[in-house]
C-alpha cells in the first residue's frame, strides 16, 4: 500500500465499523495508529499460497452459507470513517479499497450487512455460523479465483473490536469479513463478527 492508502486504512479501523448493519447511520470516528507485527489469527492446518498481484474484487462466493454476491469498492466516509455497502434490496458486499486486495500480503478488508432495514436479511445475514476450514473464494477483476480457508470466526462486542488483529501486518496473504452480529436494539447490533482467513490457491 501507499503511505496514503496505509493512513487511511489505518484511520478506518474503528470498533464500529458496522453501525448501520440494521439500516442505522454512520459510524464512530476511529483514532487507532496503525498496529504492527504479525497477528497469527487466520493461521489454519491449510497450506499457504503464494502472494498474488494486485487486483481488485467483483465477487464472492461462500458455499458453506450459500454467499454469491457482486463486490463493491468502499472508501472513507466524509467523517474519515470507512464507508459500509448501501441499504438496498439488493445488499452486496464491499471491499474497503484502502486494503490489500484478495490475494496480496496482508489482511484484505471485505464488509457486507447482516441486515438491510425494511428490506429484510443482508448477504452476510450466516456469516457467524462459518466454521474453520470452510471456502471463501474471491473473483478478482484480472479473471483469478482467489481461495481462502476460514482459521477462526469472533463475535465481539463492538466496545471491544480487536483493531490489531483485524488490521494488524501479516507476513501472507489474508482476508477478513465483518459483520453485525449479537444482540439488536432497534436498528443497531451489539457486536461485530468477524472471519479470519488466509489464501490457500488461486486459479485463472
Amino acid at each position: 500500500m501507499t503511505p496514503l492508502s496505509r493512513r487511511a486504512f489505518a484511520a478506518a479501523a474503528t470498533a464500529a465499523l458496522l453501525t448501520g448493519c440494521g439500516g442505522g447511520h454512520g459510524a464512530t470516528r476511529s483514532t487507532a495508529g496503525h498496529p504492527t507485527g504479525t497477528t497469527p489469527s487466520a493461521r489454519s492446518s491449510a497450506k499457504p499460497a503464494r502472494a498474488l498481484g494486485r487486483s481488485v474484487p467483483v465477487g464472492l462466493e461462500i458455499p458453506a452459507i450459500g454467499v454469491d454476491t457482486p463486490v463493491i469498492r468502499l472508501g472513507l466516509a466524509p467523517d474519515r470513517t470507512v464507508e459500509v455497502p448501501p441499504i438496498t434490496a439488493d445488499d452486496r458486499a464491499g471491499w474497503y479499497r484502502h486494503s490489500p486486495t484478495p490475494g496480496q500480503t496482508g489482511p484484505s478488508v471485505i464488509l457486507g450487512h447482516v441486515t438491510v432495514g425494511a428490506h429484510g436479511d443482508g448477504v452476510f445475514r450466516h456469516l457467524a455460523r462459518l466454521r474453520r476450514g470452510d471456502t471463501i473464494t474471491a473473483r478478482l477483476e484480472n479473471g483469478t479465483a482467489a481461495v481462502f480457508a476460514v482459521g477462526e470466526v469472533r463475535t465481539v462486542a463492538k466496545a471491544d473490536f480487536p483493531t490489531e488483529a483485524v488490521y494488524g501486518a501479516v507476513d501472507r496473504p489474508e482476508l477478513r469479513l465483518i459483520t453485525c452480529g449479537g444482540p439488536r436494539s432497534g436498528d443497531e447490533y451489539r457486536d461485530n463478527v468477524i472471519v479470519f482467513a488466509a489464501l490457500t490457491s488461486a486459479s485463472p
